[in-house]
């Protein structure tokens, strides 16, 4: 579970750095959305690694992270899209 955590969790960062880079706004959105379902599929994780007692109470706030960067791609797709 953690490795697939990780691998999700980095992907999320490496699509909006590829983003940043993108050939046209398609491209740019495409990236984004990406993203987006990495981050929903780290949340998922984090979710699992709680309910089964292997992420500590303390780190809990990684949910947290999760919903706040959500909330900033989806702005971003948003501003994308209607644009």
């Amino acid at each position: 579970m953690s490795k697939q955590l990780l691998k999700s969790g980095t992907s999320v960062g490496a699509n909006i750095h590829e983003a940043d880079f993108a050939v046209s706004k398609a491209d740019f959105i495409s990236k984004m959305q990406i993203a987006l379902k990495e981050l929903a599929e780290t949340e998922y994780w984090l979710i699992v690694l709680e309910r089964t007692g292997y992420l500590p109470a303390e780190q809990c706030f990684l949910k947290e992270k999760c919903m706040s960067i959500k909330r900033m791609l989806i702005a971003s797709l948003n501003t994308s899209k209607s644009n």
